[in-house]
Parts: structure tokens; C-alpha cells; sequence
């Protein structure tokens, strides 16, 4: 699906975005009388849900079902081998070229698309997940809050204040914490030399169990040490994450105890490079130049990737003919691969013709009914085909299955939008604002939608009341930091 970046701003919401199932109600933490205590899991947790709808409502965020898949496939291998593990993981990528990666409270763990452009493999990435799984289950964060002399000022504002801005842009968040004098909030993210041994050892062990290479874990250090000796500026990967000659030296040397194996090439970590670098990188005649020159350098050695990389440049710049020239041979090698099914949907689309593209992607859901991948590329064909009772059919089904699945439901409002369904609109509307945290705009679209309401629809209407009455009370509780 062609959607290069989702940038959610509250600004915006109004006109831009839509759909999401109403948030259950929440209470949040407070922090004063228990900062000397090691946070609850259930504590953890729900900082961890504010901090991640903030994010959302505020940061590039990028809503890409197959970048979603593979790295939610590949964060929850390296999960399934980690211990200690309290709470299911979750996997977000943002649309930022600097090398970073950020672990906080409650799972969630995000990846600029910048470590994977400068990742030379699958296990370079995965070593990087894999320290930051290390960070959460080891409670690294919330040890950190423990540790603090001057509890008496650390607020869940002043941790989502500046944790918040300093994963995503770290100049900011720095900025913000000077303001408000809350320099222990960028202590919370920053992780001590101890930690961060702890973290080395523990990823590199999870890394090994999970079937990646070990020594991958130093050369990414080694080739981030070497990318800032002449810097005056850091990558924000090193602001919160100390790299000190011997923290290098010590990662090579735990590496040599494990036993050696033989490790394959991931052809999906190289798509996925190549799509990120297509969409996400350079504009899309910039990344097909430079798509023919890693061809030229021979740069992947399988020319698979580069090839699917081409194809999406091509259709960007809607040169549907040579693109099929790429895409063609990929589809006849290995028909039911997600990155080619998401960019033949895209091919079909472009080209005006969608009922092409619903065709193809029938027998995949048939088989593969709740792969978000193949399930939203075939509403995004359905609603381009105007088939909105399909594209209803397929998203309900959809979320039922996966309630916070932003994109789904973002489809699911651009299905009732053009049906103009203003009740159900406004009110997966509502629903949409409520994920990024902005209730009273969400409040707002619930009172439009009872607009819409037919006089015989009493349970609809006693329904939204309800709903309106929890926006509200969720700003009320929002307001509490």
C-alpha cells in the first residue's frame, strides 16, 4: 500500500485521519508517594500506553503493513527466546534517518528507519532489538526511577515530557527538560554503563538463541564508533546509550563464546531495506539512481531486493510498464511473498485498475484471512473499486480480530466517508483522535455523530452519550499529569 509516512498531528486529526474502537478507560499512575518503589508491572504498563499514544499523536510514526509484519516478526522471535518477559512486546517503526532505536516502559520498543539503512544484515538489526528487549525485561527504566534521590519531583508529565521528546528528537527533549527542570527525566532514558553491559550480555544471549549471529552485535557497534569519531554530534542512538571503547571490546570477546555457525542471508531484511529506502529515504527518482548503483556494485549479491526496490520507484513515478519488468519475475519466483502481493496492489491501483487487484488477492485471504498484510491491501483494492460493502465486510472482520490496528481502521473511515455515512464517520472519527490522546476533539466528533442520528435510533443514541461521557472523563484523567 502506498502510504509513505503517517504523521499524526492533533492539529490535523479534523481533516486528515480517521477511524479507531473507543479506548477503554484508564487510570493513571501516581508516582509521588511510590517513586521510591520499583514500578508495578500494571504502573509500567499503563505509562507505557500514554507515553505510546503521545507518540503516536505527535511523531512520524509509520503505518506500513509489510514493514509492520517484518518487524513485528522479527522483534517477536527474538521475544519468544528472551526471559523474563512480563507483557506482550510491541514494534513501531519512525520515519527518522538517524541510527536510533528506543526501548520504554510496558514493551514498546521503536526503530528509526535509519538502523536498518545502515544495518549490512538481518543480524545487525536483530542485535539492536535484542539489547533493547534486554532494557525491558531487565526493567532497566524503571530500576533507573528507583535509583533517583530527588523522587519528590518526577512526575508521569515530566517522564512523557521528556522521554518522549528525547526518543524522537532528542535536541527537543533536552530543551524540554532544561524548561521544566525535570533533568531526571532524560536520566530515566539514559541507561548507565552497568545497564548497558547487562543489556549486551543478556541481548547478545537472546540473539544467539533466536538464530542470529552473535558477532553481529560488535560490528554494528564497531561501524557506529567509526561513524562518529568525526562528528561533532552524536547519533541520538549514543545520547542515551554510552559507547566507550571498552564497552566495544567487551561485546567482541562475549561474542567468541559462543559456538560458530554457518548464518544465512534474510531476503526479507533486504526487501525491507530496499522499501524503506524507496519510500521512506530518498524521493523516488533519487532512489531509483540509487537502486542502479548498488545493482552496478552488486551490493546485495541476490538482486531480488534491489530489483523489488526499483519497482516500487517505478510505480511512485507511475512508469507502470518498466515496473512490471521487475515486478513480473519476482511475482513468478515466489507468488505469495507479502512485499510483492502489497506492491502488485499498488501496481494494479496505480494503473486505475483495482478489480485486478481483487482478483489476485482473493485465494491469499482466503487462506491467510487475519494477515494484515493481505487483508488491507485487499480493502484498500475494494474501496478503490468502490466494492464498500466488501471493504466494510473485510475491515470489521478485521479489527475484531486486531481492535487497535490504526490503519484498519483509518480504511475503515475512508469506507464510510464515501459512502457518506456522517454517523458512522464521526464516530470512527471520535474513535481515531482517542488513540493519539485528543479527547476532546474525539468529544467533538461523538456530539456530530448524534447529529446524524435518526429520531428511531435509540439505542445508537444512548450508545454515543455513553461515549461522549467517557471522552470526557478520559480528558479529565489525561489532564491528571
Amino acid at each position: 500500500m502506498p502510504f509513505k509516512r503517517i504523521l499524526l498531528s492533533c492539529a490535523l486529526l479534523s481533516t486528515t485521519f480517521m477511524p479507531v474502537k473507543a479506548q477503554n478507560t484508564f487510570e493513571l499512575p501516581d508516582l509521588g508517594t511510590s517513586a521510591l518503589q520499583v514500578l508495578p508491572i500494571e504502573k509500567e504498563r499503563a505509562i507505557g500506553d500514554v507515553m505510546m499514544m503521545q507518540i503516536r499523536g505527535s511523531s512520524p510514526v509509520i503505518d506500513d503493513p509489510v514493514l509492520d509484519e517484518y518487524l513485528t516478526t522479527l522483534g517477536n522471535k527474538l521475544v519468544s527466546h528472551a526471559d523474563d518477559v512480563r507483557f506482550p512486546f510491541s514494534f513501531f517503526w519512525i520515519n527518522n534517518k538517524d541510527i536510533n532505536a528506543f526501548a520504554f516502559y510496558g514493551g514498546h520498543v521503536g526503530v528509526h528507519t535509519g538502523l536498518i539503512a545502515q544495518a549490512d544484515n538481518e543480524s545487525q538489526l536483530a542485535s539492536v532489538l535484542g539489547h533493547e528487549i534486554a532494557h525491558v525485561t531487565q526493567r532497566h527504566l524503571a530500576r533507573r526511577l528507583q535509583q533517583q534521590k530527588d523522587n519528590s519531583g518526577v512526575t508521569i508529565a515530566g517522564l512523557i515530557a521528556g522521554i518522549l521528546a528525547t526518543v524522537v528528537a532528542p535536541d527537543a527533549g533536552m530543551a524540554i527538560i532544561s524548561g521544566t527542570q525535570t533533568q531526571s527525566a532524560l536520566s530515566q532514558l539514559s541507561h548507565s554503563r552497568g545497564a548497558e553491559q547487562e543489556a549486551d550480555r543478556i541481548g547478545m544471549r537472546t540473539l544467539y538463541e533466536a538464530g542470529f549471529d552473535p558477532h553481529a552485535s560488535g560490528e554494528f557497534l564497531t561501524k557506529l564508533a567509526a561513524q562518529i569519531r568525526y562528528r561533532q554530534k552524536p547519533p541520538v542512538f549514543i545520547l542515551t546509550h554510552p559507547l566507550p571503547q571498552s564497552r566495544i571490546s567487551d561485546v567482541r570477546l562475549r561474542a567468541q563464546q559462543y559456538e560458530k555457525r554457518q548464518y544465512g542471508q534474510s531476503l526479507e531484511f533486504y526487501l525491507a531495506k530496499s522499501r524503506i529506502l524507496a519510500r521512506y529515504g530518498y524521493d523516488s527518482q533519487q532512489a531509483q539512481e540509487q537502486f542502479n548503483k548498488l545493482l552496478r556494485e552488486n551490493a546485495y549479491g541476490d538482486k531480488s531486493a534491489l530489483h523489488y526496490g526499483l519497482a516500487l520507484t517505478l510505480i511512485d513515478q507511475k512508469k507502470f510498464d518498466q515496473a512490471w519488468q521487475y515486478l513480473a519475475p519476482l511475482l513468478e519466483r515466489a507468488p505469495s511473498n507479502l512485499f510483492y502481493l502489497d506492491t502488485l496492489t499498488d501496481y494494479y491501483v496505480g494503473k486505475g485498475e483495482p478489480d485486478k487487484a481483487l482478483e489476485h488477492l482473493r485465494p491469499f485471504h482466503q487462506l491467510r484471512p487475519n494477515n494484515q498484510v493481505i487483508t488491507l491491501n485487499y480493502a484498500h483494492a475494494a474501496i478503490e473499486a468502490e466494492d464498500y460493502a466488501l471493504a466494510t465486510e473485510l475491515l470489521r472482520s478485521f479489527t475484531l480480530e486486531k481492535p487497535d490496528h490504526f490503519l484498519a481502521k483509518q480504511l475503515l473511515t475512508t469506507t464510510y466517508r464515501r459512502q457518506d455515512d456522517k454517523a458512522a464517520y464521526h464516530e470512527a472519527n471520535a474513535d481515531l483522535m482517542a488513540q493519539v490522546g485528543a479527547y476532546m476533539k474525539a468529544a467533538d466528533e461523538v456530539q456530530k455523530a448524534l447529529n446524524h442520528i435518526e429520531p428511531n435510533e435509540a439505542i445508537k443514541h444512548k450508545r454515543l452519550k455513553a461515549l461522549l461521557a467517557q471522552y470526557r472523563q478520559m480528558q479529565k484523567e489525561l489532564a491528571r499529569l
